[in-house]
């Protein structure tokens, strides 16, 4: 059986139950809350693993909870909505989300992605507990992979686990392009589920916290059409 506590915040109780049936039969421990300001006090006492966030809640929504969140947490947090359009993935994509999934939803594809999300979060967990830091310096910016940091010129980049991922995945295989699909495909560990923005917003947010000009980006390169990499 699973030790993984996951958060679902949604204020609809069929929602929350449904989804707390598929999880639980996968052996992790569930947690409820029905808006964003009782999941912020959930997680200030327990140990959450992966949150499931609503965006349409009453008192405060999903969007300022996960502002909120990421102030001060790094576990994954998948939003959940029923705006399917790409604008507003986009935006819940931008305030710290790692993934984006809207309503009505196939609960098993839903499990997918938790499984995914989890899998990775529990990997970076475990590199943290390794005694020989892995430095990776690219110009001014250094990237500490065991201990989940970026500095640039010793200031502390604050990068979400997702957007570390992606950065160390390019940075580890310098002068090669990776595709968004490909990108996709080693961060997920899955097949793209559509055709979205999904990497494209996340290199974005990473140029805006890395670059001094994102319009002409030092670290992360795009070679059009193909898609992105950093020099050797």
């Amino acid at each position: 059986m699973l030790n993984e506590t996951i958060l679902v915040v949604d204020d609809e109780k069929e929602i929350r139950n449904l989804i707390s049936i598929y999880l639980e039969n996968e052996g992790y421990t569930v947690i409820k809350a029905e808006n964003g300001r009782e999941a912020l006090e959930i997680i200030k006492n327990e140990d959450v693993h992966l949150i499931i966030l609503d965006v349409m809640m009453p008192k405060m929504d999903g969007i300022e909870a996960c502002l909120k969140i990421r102030e001060n947490y790094n576990m994954p947090i998948i939003m959940l909505s029923a705006k399917g359009e790409d604008m507003d993935k986009i935006f819940g994509l931008t305030t710290g989300a790692d993934d984006y999934i809207t309503k009505p939803f196939n609960p098993l594809e839903l499990l997918a992605r938790v499984k995914s999300q989890i899998r990775r979060y529990i990997k970076l967990n475990n590199q943290n507990l390794i005694d020989n830091e892995e430095i990776i310096e690219i110009d001014d910016l250094t990237i500490n992979v065991d201990t989940h940091e970026v500095k640039i010129k010793d200031k502390l980049i604050n990068l979400t686990k997702t957007e570390f991922d992606i950065l160390e995945l390019l940075s580890k295989n310098r002068g090669i392009v990776f595709s968004t699909e490909k990108i996709y495909r080693r961060i997920w560990q899955e097949d793209i589920f559509e055709c979205d923005n999904t990497v494209m917003v996340h290199i974005r947010k990473i140029r805006e916290k890395l670059e001094e000009n994102t319009r002409k980006p030092k670290y992360i390169k795009t070679v059009w059409g193909v898609g992105y990499k950093i020099e050797k």
